[in-house]
């Protein structure tokens, strides 16, 4: 099987911490790629601050504390994550930030959303030290979470999880974790799009991930709380790239509820989906905001569209700050436990929600906010 470019990230991002210091024509033999392949790579790290670049060189990050198996005493931590792009980029964002102002260092793992693999990989991040782990599994759907969730709660170390959510009364719902409640995200998205006039938004969503089932579920429960009613079944989205002809689908079917008049508002999710509706919609002849007022979710890219897009934005990099806080707060109290500073009660275990913020532009057809 080809390897993925998250495959690769993760490979070079442990051979830089395993070096500390590394030339990019190195680590270009050592991948077995071309010199562009690992030169693209390390800028894409880089940007995202997980890696530091000087002169064809690169190093681990100061921030996160020495590299190298003979590195300093600090806290490890460690971060288990599907994807270090798109959404997943700025959360590994925040927690980096959070480790370093802690003095502790961050090491990361990569699943690209291969779920069998989440366990192999977060007894990696034991095996290089972890002394507590961020966990967002690589779950697509209920599925995932049912086949290969329970290992979890069996964790040697402190272990948050991220961007996740369990199943009421099960094992893994008794851990700490912070999420984004994207319930709240759906609901300020339609409440805007009434308050603008239009009746009740379509929702446009892929299926695909823990967010996307959420954006989904969080749509019902906002048509409850609005006393709304759905006006068709949500129309269900699918990459382009990787299914044209169901992406065609989605459109034609959000074109014809334009079309017929049953609908003057959608909130898509994500933002790429979004930005490509929209530029399908106008080659059918349907523009936005003048035919259709539209948000999308996500907030990665949306400010980018020919239009700017109206987006919920979920608070990606506080969800990565809290946990790491909380992380290093649970590995403390261990450290406190086993040096017999402990005293009474165990700390009560905390799932936090941050609430997502809606950030207005030129797509739903009303004026920008200050």
């Amino acid at each position: 099987m080809r390897e993925s470019a998250a495959e690769r990230h993760d490979r070079l991002l442990a051979l830089v911490r395993e070096r500390g210091t590394a030339r990019v024509s190195d680590l270009a033999g050592l991948l077995g790629v071309s010199p562009v392949t690992a030169r693209r790579d390390v800028e894409a790290l880089a940007a995202r601050g997980l890696l530091d670049r000087v002169h064809g060189q690169v190093s681990w990050p100061r921030g996160q504390g020495p590299a190298g198996p003979q590195g300093g005493g600090g806290l490890v931590l460690g971060l288990l994550a599907p994807s270090a792009t798109y959404y997943f980029a700025e959360v590994i964002r925040g927690a980096h930030e959070a480790a370093a102002r802690a003095g502790a260092r961050l090491i990361l793992r990569i699943s690209d959303y291969r779920p069998e693999e989440d366990r192999a990989r977060t007894e990696g991040l034991l095996a290089a030290g972890a002394e507590g782990v961020l966990v967002a599994p690589g779950w697509r759907g209920p599925e995932d979470r049912l086949a290969y969730g329970d290992w979890l709660a069996e964790l040697p170390v402190p272990a948050v999880l991220l961007e996740r959510r369990a199943d009421p009364g099960t094992p893994l719902d008794g851990l700490d974790r912070v999420a984004s409640d994207h319930a709240h995200g759906v609901l300020l998205a339609l409440r805007h799009l009434l308050a603008l006039g239009h009746a009740t938004p379509l929702l446009v969503a892929r299926g695909d991930s823990p967010t996307a089932l959420a954006v989904r579920a969080g749509y019902a429960e906002a048509l409850g709380t609005l006393g709304l009613e759905a006006p068709r079944a949500v129309i269900d989205s699918v990459p382009a790239e990787h299914d044209p002809e169901g992406f065609e689908r989605a459109v034609r079917a959000l074109h014809e509820a334009v079309g017929s008049g049953r609908a003057s508002a959608a909130l898509v999710h994500n933002d790429v989906d979004a930005i490509q509706i929209v530029q399908r919609l106008a080659e059918l002849g349907v523009r936005v905001p003048e035919d259709l007022a539209l948000i999308a979710y996500d907030d990665e890219v949306a400010a980018l569209a020919d239009t700017p897009l109206t987006a919920v934005a979920p608070p990606k990099r506080q969800v990565g700050g809290h946990a790491t806080e909380l992380l290093v707060e649970r590995v403390t109290e261990r450290a406190g436990e086993r040096a017999g500073d402990g005293g009474g009660e165990e700390p009560a275990r905390r799932h936090l929600s941050l609430l997502p913020s809606l950030r207005v532009r030129s797509s739903c057809g009303a004026s920008a906010l200050s």
